[in-house]
């Protein structure tokens, strides 16, 4: 799932916890919209910490490579 698809959870959630007055036998709408949105911030969070490492991990590499570069220049 991607940045988009933990938005995404993150807005029905909060529609389905804040918005809607719908009474379902059986079915606590506001318990679903919390789980929905606690679902959705992990996922950003999880998105956003491997997406920083792999930025972190791919500058290293990029570093590495210009210094080879201008060792053979010179």
């Amino acid at each position: 799932m991607g940045i988009g698809g933990c938005i995404i959870l993150l807005a029905v959630g909060a529609v389905l916890a804040f918005g809607v007055h719908w009474h379902l036998a059986g079915v606590n709408l506001t318990v679903v919209g919390i789980v929905l949105m606690a679902a959705g911030l992990i996922g950003v969070a999880v998105y956003a910490r491997v997406l920083g490492r792999r930025r972190y991990l791919g500058r290293g590499v990029d570093e590495v490579v210009v210094e080879e570069h201008r060792r053979d220049v010179l």
